[in-house]
């Protein structure tokens, strides 16, 4: 088990690593996150929802994602509470306090889980959620020690050193362990090293003799590397050329946005330059404005009018810019949301930007599926996912922007200056990212492969785990 000190601390980097180098080896292994919270998700072979982290690491094990993988998922809907994802299907909302009485049952369907993957698989490499030194959560925890000793799991410790004070982290964790928890830690990993390895090497001395624990080793920084990110959002992309990106794109953040990894093929795409604009700035002057997925459709959209942003993207419409709507996005493009059952906040209907010709009506059942067809636009092929528990209608359905094999999805309205979609992952696809951005104005965008790259990087990843680590050491704790 991968724990760390922090969050984002590099536990879902080096799940996937490990998981690549086994995999790579041979060995049957497999991903499992007992607990995760992350408003980034995706939808299983058998019909469920995970967190977005695991299915990376699924695929890095060559496997397809499944709901055991990653059987309790907290989707936070406000600052306090959460929709509550068991075994992939949501059982509804909870406040904090709620769900720590309910998390002794959540530590069943955990239990269930792993079980049935380690009849699967030869090799479980799990991975912890935050900190296992956030004493106020010690008990009933299911996330990191109290999964561990409950299976006699190993742990290893991880710690970023790009945020500072790397040796106060990894000892004050462990001093913040119980005895018997910190028999159960064999070793520290220090994450994202730049610099001369000759000057660490001191304190890595220090490390070892003052805990008698071993540096398992030391993960260097990747330059230009990429990898889904579990929760936190991105607003940098790589350095390019001065000149090359051509179109500009712009990404709303509101408070609960979802699935942002629907723009990891922009910001690596390189052509488009792409800003993810958060609060208290102002939409610059762009191409194309994208609205994203949202945990809590009705409370973002007000979010978004409150920052003004209703008014930039109306301006921006003026002077011909194109905006897409992603699921959530697509809803608050339209004319009304409704939500009477309270799925993601108080019972009550909203108006909508009221740019499409649509409604949405929030139920209980959450539609869950992948899909795959062509876009409108060029003909050109489209594959993701739905996760939402929207039921949309309206009179610009009927020029849907996907065509699937059963039925369409989407909108575009009549003068095709503005589209929505329920579908994730539009870009991902090379056809349908070369067709989007050519409606959104770019004049001859390039065959860009993003899901090769992110393959590639996977295997840098896991180049850098071989290179860096004691993988005999870690061998020796799993088999």
């Amino acid at each position: 088990m991968i724990q760390g000190t922090t969050s984002d601390a590099g536990k879902s980097t080096l799940v996937t690593g490990l998981c690549r180098v086994l995999a790579r080896r041979g060995i049957r292994v497999a991903p499992f996150k007992p607990q995760n919270m992350a408003l980034n998700s995706a939808v299983t072979v058998d019909g469920g929802e995970i967190g977005r982290a695991q299915a990376v690491q699924a695929e890095a094990c060559g496997l397809e994602p499944h709901t055991d993988m990653n059987p309790v998922l907290l989707k936070p809907n406000s600052d306090t509470g959460a929709q509550v994802i068991i075994h992939g299907k949501a059982i509804g909302a909870m406040r904090a306090r709620e769900y720590h009485e309910y998390k002794t049952l959540a530590m069943q369907a955990v239990l269930e889980s792993h079980r049935r993957l380690c009849a699967q698989y030869d090799v479980i490499i799990v991975e912890g959620a935050g900190s296992p030194a956030e004493i106020n959560l010690r008990d009933r925890d299911i996330a990191n020690m109290g999964f561990a000793e409950a299976v006699d799991c190993p742990v290893l410790l991880i710690a970023d050193i790009d945020r500072g004070g790397v040796f106060a982290h990894l000892v004050g964790t462990l001093q913040l362990l119980s005895a018997s928890e910190q028999k159960r830690v064999h070793g520290f990993v220090i994450n994202r090293f730049r610099g001369d390895i000759g000057l660490l090497r001191p304190g890595l001395d220090w490390l070892q003799e003052y805990t008698a624990k071993p540096v398992v080793g030391v993960l260097p920084y990747l330059i230009e590397w990429h990898l889904e990110a579990e929760d936190a959002v991105a607003t940098q992309q790589p350095q390019q050329l001065s000149g090359s990106r051509q179109l500009k794109v712009v990404v709303p953040v509101y408070p609960r946005i979802s699935n942002h990894t629907d723009f990891d093929a922009l910001r690596l795409h390189p052509q488009v330059d792409l800003q993810m604009i958060k609060a208290g700035q102002a939409l610059p002057a762009c191409d194309l404005i994208i609205l994203p997925g949202s945990k809590s459709v009705r409370n973002d959209l007000t979010s978004l009018r409150q920052q003004g942003w209703d008014k930039a993207i109306a301006h921006h419409l003026r002077y011909g810019g194109k905006v897409l709507g992603i699921c959530g996005g697509m809803q608050m493009l339209g004319a009304s949301i409704a939500d009477p059952l309270g799925i993601e906040g108080a019972p009550g209907t909203m108006a909508g930007l009221n740019w499409l010709a649509i409604d949405t009506v929030l139920e209980a059942e959450k539609q869950l599926k992948r899909i795959s067809g062509k876009l409108i636009f060029d003909n050109a092929i489209v594959a993701g996912y739905e996760i939402h528990a929207g039921v949309t209608t309206g009179a610009d359905l009927a020029r849907p922007l996907v065509q699937l094999s059963d039925r369409s999805d989407g909108a575009v309205s009549m003068d095709g200056q503005i589209a929505g979609s329920y579908l994730h992952g539009l870009f991902d696809e090379i056809e349908a990212c070369e067709a989007l951005l050519r409606w959104a104005g770019l004049n001859a965008p390039i065959a860009f492969d993003y899901q090769a790259r992110r393959a590639a990087d996977i295997d840098r990843l896991a180049d850098s785990v071989e290179q860096n680590l004691d993988l005999k050491l870690i061998e020796s704790l799993i088999f």
